[in-house]
């Protein structure tokens, strides 16, 4: 199997598939209203359709970055409020991250692994530290959305 099929199997799999940690992406989202995913549990906290919005910023940002373009970080760092709560926006926002999904898998599948080792001169990673770094990040967002979720939920 190519590093890209494994890579691959990576962000399927926490989307929406069988990962180590047992806990995938989509589903929680799933389960949310958009009453529930605009909640503010407190005042100084994201609320995890910001967190959402922010993983898909993050994915399209590294994307284009591993496509050769030199994107700067905003200062807000892609957190911004949520202006339409309503139920519709939810639904687009989830197929904002869906479509975000399927451009890395299309990315991936074409992807040459030559250019793995290729730098991002901003800030001197490889772009194989970028694509697992976008892993991280949806890994570690997925772990404060499932335990909001619990208080959103109640």
């Amino acid at each position: 199997m190519k590093e890209t099929e494994r890579i691959s199997k990576l962000f399927e799999d926490l989307y929406n598939g069988h990962p180590w940690i047992d806990v995938t992406i989509l589903p929680n989202l799933k389960k949310l209203t958009a009453k529930q995913a605009s909640k503010r549990i407190y005042s100084d906290w994201n609320t995890i359709w910001e967190i959402v919005n922010h993983i898909i910023s993050w994915r399209e940002t590294v994307l284009l970055r591993i496509q050769g373009n030199n994107i700067k970080s905003p200062s807000h760092n892609y957190f911004v409020d949520v202006e339409d709560t309503s139920a519709a926006a939810w639904k687009i926002t989830l197929e904002r991250l869906e479509l975000s999904q399927q451009l890395w898998l299309a990315f991936l599948k074409n992807f040459n692994e030559n250019d793995f080792n290729k730098i991002y001169r901003a800030n001197k990673l490889t772009y194989y530290e970028h694509i697992h770094g976008i892993l991280q990040h949806d890994a570690y967002h997925l772990g404060q959305i499932v335990i909001m979720s619990k208080k959103v939920r109640r």
